[in-house]
């Protein structure tokens, strides 16, 4: 008995199979369909792991805080090494540098700030009131506002004296969270150059030099990102902090390292620290010194603009401006501050890895992250 004859082929075209249904759709749908299904994975995932980064504040946030000290202070290392001192003790050295930078700056934005803050309120509540003999009826009430908010300093006080164990529940965590970092920073200057014979030893070869160069261009860019915005940083302060004593603008100091601190947010950290500094001239020698102030802020930004970041960053973060801005808000959105002080670094990595992936990746490393075996 011969075999039964297989089904009638249409004319110009396959036969179509039964079991398969999506084949009856036309290849642009099936396209269009399996993108999108793709695109859903990948944003799922991407929201878990945000998830997952922000349940875990508390590790997370120092291990990338870490991560972007380590890119920042890694060369030192080998130069230490170079000069005969062990990795260790290169890497205790470079971290005891790295607190003493930190707290330097932080002692002086802080005494600047507190000896500040009433004559900016000062100012603030004197700028209310000529502008609302300015505005006539409207302008009554937002002196009324003024009033309103300034007679309930009283109340912010009792609220903030009832929210002391709560203040030293933040330290405590910010604290933990100082130590912790700085611990692994200790670790990666120290051991970073064996995470290559790590991964080999996990992966096979293939997958583990992929998985390395991934590692190293990541790497690359964040310590791209942290030495072109420090240089930039310091740029901006020294001229700023010029700028302010030659105005006599009391604070200089500290205002200035409120700068090179803003620096590390682009778009808005300039924008708070340059409005911090013209509220202090404000508050201290009047509206004629502020708006010097605000003209050489300016200045010092448009020289950023136009000369500094195209000559530096460009050469280290391959971001368009567009791109970091959507970043620094996101991470705003999603973790406040920090989200946009690990916005951009994070963001240049991630292009990193998809380069290598692409394989577009360029074949000179730029120097930034921990050598391999081979590289000492």
């Amino acid at each position: 008995m011969s075999a039964e004859p297989p089904p009638p082929t249409p004319a110009g075209g396959p036969a179509q199979d039964d079991r398969r249904p999506y084949r009856w759709l036309p290849p642009a749908v099936r396209a269009t369909a399996a993108w999108s299904a793709a695109v859903i994975l990948f944003i799922a995932v991407a929201a878990l792991v945000v998830y997952a980064f922000v349940a875990l504040r508390a590790a997370t946030v120092p291990l990338l805080l870490a991560l972007l000290a380590t890119a920042l202070l890694y060369p030192a290392v080998p130069w230490l090494v170079r000069h005969g001192l062990g990795r260790a003790a290169a890497a205790g050295l470079t971290c005891v540098v790295l607190v003493l930078g930190v707290l330097g700056v932080l002692a002086l934005l802080v005494n600047s700030l507190v000896h500040s803050a009433p004559q900016i309120a000062t100012a603030l509540q004197d700028a209310g009131a000529r502008i609302a003999s300015w505005l006539g009826p409207f302008g009554d009430k937002i002196q009324h506002a003024l009033q309103q908010a300034s007679g309930s300093g009283s109340r912010l006080v009792s609220s903030l004296a009832d929210g002391v164990v709560s203040g030293l529940g933040l330290a405590t965590q910010v604290a933990t969270g100082g130590v912790l970092g700085l611990a692994l920073v200790f670790f990666f200057l120290r051991d970073g150059h064996r995470s290559p014979d790590l991964v080999r030893s996990y992966l096979p070869g293939e997958a583990a030099e992929k998985v390395i160069a991934c590692g190293r261009q990541a790497f690359d860019a964040m310590a791209g990102f942290m030495r072109g915005t420090t240089l930039i940083a310091l740029i901006d302060a020294t001229f700023i902090t010029i700028g302010l004593v030659a105005l006599g603008v009391p604070g200089a100091a500290g205002l200035g390292a409120l700068v090179f601190l803003g620096a590390y947010i682009p778009f808005i950290g300039a924008f708070l620290s340059g409005s911090a500094a013209v509220l202090v001239a404000l508050a201290d020698e009047g509206l004629g010194t502020a708006l010097w102030v605000l003209g050489v802020v300016l200045a010092v930004q448009a020289i950023e603009g136009n000369i500094l970041q195209p000559v530096i960053q460009s050469r280290t973060v391959e971001l368009h401006p567009a791109t970091i801005m959507i970043a620094v808000v996101a991470g705003s959105g999603v973790a406040g501050i920090i989200g946009a002080l690990l916005a951009v670094p994070l963001s240049a990595a991630a292009l990193g890895v998809v380069s290598v992936l692409r394989g577009t990746a360029g074949t000179r490393r730029r120097g930034g992250g921990p050598p391999g075996p081979d590289q000492g």
